[in-house]
Order: structure tokens, then C-alpha cells, then sequence
């Protein structure tokens, strides 16, 4: 029991500190914690946007597009109706 009203007790304080914060209008204390508050949401923003275009690559792209393809050339002493020799099997 001791170990949980430890817990409840530092939750609360933490929950007056923030609401103090909060009404006071001066969440953070230097513009050293605004910046690195923009970085990190400049670095969430950029994770959410290439999960976001890996999306549409995978579902889009797949169905959606037409992929023209070129015949390849092979040459005609390798290649029968039946497949490709293998030379190394060769006695």
C-alpha cells in the first residue's frame, strides 16, 4: 500500500504542477524548451508524412498504375522452348 499512495501522490503533484503551468500560461521556461517543443513536432510531422506516402505507395501505386513492359532481348543460342540450358551440367 505504501508503494501506491507513493505513486497516487507524485501523480498528483505532477497534475498540480501542469495545471499550474497551464493557468499561469507559461508552459515552458526558456524558449530553449519552445524550440526543442517545434523540433520534435517538425520531427513527428515528417515520420507521419513518409508513413503516409509508403501508404500510398503500397496501395495506390500497386492496383493503379500500368507498367508497360519491354521485351528483353536474349540471345538464341541460350534459350529453347523449353527453357535456358544450364552449361554447367554439361559432361
Amino acid at each position: 500500500m505504501d508503494l501506491a499512495e507513493d505513486l497516487g501522490k507524485e501523480l498528483e503533484t505532477t497534475a498540480q504542477e501542469v495545471l499550474g503551468k497551464l493557468r499561469s500560461h507559461t508552459l515552458f521556461q526558456s524558449k530553449w524548451d519552445t524550440a526543442a517543443l517545434i523540433i520534435f513536432l517538425i520531427f513527428l510531422g515528417t515520420v507521419l508524412l513518409f508513413l503516409l506516402l509508403v501508404c500510398i505507395h503500397c496501395c495506390c501505386y500497386s492496383c493503379c498504375s500500368r507498367r508497360v513492359s519491354r521485351p528483353q532481348k536474349v540471345s538464341s543460342k541460350q534459350v529453347h522452348p523449353r527453357g535456358v540450358d544450364n552449361l554447367a551440367l554439361e559432361p
